[in-house]
């Protein structure tokens, strides 16, 4: 797998706060699994992952929303056509050009994650 396949969008840091979104131009791509790999909670962290397309005037529209996480452990996010939709884990979609990956913070609890992308042809 080539290096641009496969990418780091937050590297593993300690947050207590929504960090800025990632917006990456993926056009030569037909879906993608993002990972959150959550290796430290304090007593109630919420995150929410996010993917959303963007068009190309700038307007967002969403993807795909995970479920809020609120302890550690790994969640993948899957979008890509045909595959099987789960509630908050997977949708049959095809990528825009481009993207936008948002963890939104729900509270000020300190958590320590990263976010990876692999992109599928």
């Amino acid at each position: 797998m080539a290096s641009k396949d496969f990418q780091v969008l937050y590297a593993s840091a300690a947050r207590t706060a929504t960090p800025t979104a990632v917006t990456k131009r993926v056009d030569r791509f037909k879906g993608c699994v993002v990972t959150i790999d959550t290796t430290a909670a304090g007593a109630s962290p919420s995150t929410t992952p996010k993917i959303e397309g963007v068009t190309s005037s700038g307007a967002v529209y969403p993807l795909l929303t995970g479920a809020a996480i609120t302890g550690t452990g790994q969640v993948a996010l899957k979008v890509y056509p045909g595959i099987t939709a789960a509630t908050n884990v997977a949708v049959s979609d095809v990528l825009p050009q481009t993207i936008k990956v948002t963890m939104t913070h729900g509270n000020a609890t300190s958590h320590t994650y990263s976010v990876d992308i692999v992109l599928i042809p």
